[in-house]
């Protein structure tokens, strides 16, 4: 059974898809930017910071779906350069204490709103 993931303390989407879809024990997660919730602006004075907003957003849909970053088994992250990735990589680290999900990192030509991070992922209760 499909039930759509929304919580009002990480970003709306700006497109026709929802924050996450929860499948039985499974939880798919779109792509989260550093937009903040509250205010809708951007958060992008630099990588750090950015990647920040990031992780709080991917908090908060874990948070609305009664997960935490331990239950994270999968992540792409997209970088608009891989000049970021050293520090998107720290901070991200940061995240998690231990167990780190599977993941790959691309760089790709532009993102949405022309943001420099964005990280999606897949959960699960096991």
């Amino acid at each position: 059974m499909k039930k759509i993931i929304q919580s009002p303390n990480a970003p709306a989407p700006i497109g026709p898809y929802s924050q996450a879809v929860m499948v039985n024990n499974m939880l798919f997660a779109s792509g989260q930017i550093a937009i903040n919730p509250i205010s809708g602006e951007l958060v992008v004075e630099n990588i750090i910071e950015e990647t920040h907003q990031v992780m709080k957003n991917i908090k908060a849909v874990l948070d609305a779906s009664e997960m935490s970053f331990d239950h994270i088994v999968k992540t792409t992250i997209f970088l608009s350069a891989m000049d970021n990735f050293a520090k998107v990589n720290e901070v991200y680290g940061s995240y998690f204490s231990a167990d780190f999900p599977a993941r790959e990192t691309l760089a790709v030509k532009t993102l949405p709103k022309n943001v420099n991070v964005e990280i999606s992922f897949i959960a699960i209760i096991a």
